[in-house]
């Protein structure tokens, strides 16, 4: 498969890429700087210079041609605007939806948040903005006629991933190894589960590919 990875410099986009060449498949990584390209190499994938924020749906879409599926790891990061946490995190992934459609590409996996839901709608405080922009992104993938796949993690942590996880609708508050996200974007692409789910992931004790084949539609 070549699958293009959006925010193809983040942790869990990286640790994604790595699984996916060792696999033996194609992660084209899209990044906006370009000094992040010997990071993305190093990690098995193709880098390729696109800033989600300066580009439209067309263009993206004609950048995507011959890929299979796209996956959503972007995100605006620690410290940045409420602004930009609706410009990347919400316009971001509705924007690679949109070139989804229009490039013929139906599989689509969206690395959300946990808690998308539950934010406070008249709030300005960057968090409650950002779990807002994740909310919205997530409903606007819904919306649309596509074989996705919402991912909704706990809280991520640098520790080496385990391979054991808890998926659910609601799984109450916990956290998760980025590697074990990493390993529910890659099962799910290969393997063809969890189409049509949204779901919590945080560590557990069911092996990825056994969770995702339980986890409800």
């Amino acid at each position: 498969m070549r699958i293009a990875i959006a925010g193809g410099h983040g942790a869990i986009a990286l640790l994604t890429e790595k699984r996916l060449a060792e696999a033996g498949h194609e992660a084209v990584a899209i990044i906006r700087n370009p000094d992040h390209a010997a990071d993305v190499l190093v990690a098995g994938g193709i880098p390729v210079v696109i800033d989600l924020e300066a580009v439209d749906a067309q263009t993206l879409a004609r950048d995507l041609q011959g890929v299979d599926a796209v996956v959503f790891a972007a995100g605006a990061g620690p410290g940045s605007s409420a602004e930009r946490k609706l410009t990347v995190d919400r316009d971001g992934a509705v924007l690679l939806a949109d070139a989804a459609e229009l490039a013929g590409i139906r599989r689509f996996v969206l690395v959300s948040s946990m808690g998308a839901d539950a934010s406070l709608p008249d709030s300005d405080d960057v968090f409650q903005v950002y779990l807002r922009a994740k909310g919205e992104a997530d409903e606007a993938v819904r919306s649309r006629d596509l074989d996705y796949t919402i991912i909704r993690p706990g809280g991520l942590t640098d520790e080496a991933g385990t391979g054991q996880v808890t998926l659910a609708g609601s799984t109450g508050r916990g956290g998760i190894p980025r590697d074990d996200v990493a390993a529910i974007i890659v099962a799910t692409l290969l393997d063809g589960t969890g189409i049509g789910a949204q779901f919590e992931a945080i560590a557990g004790d069911t092996p990825v590919a056994e969770a995702l084949e339980a986890v409800l539609y």
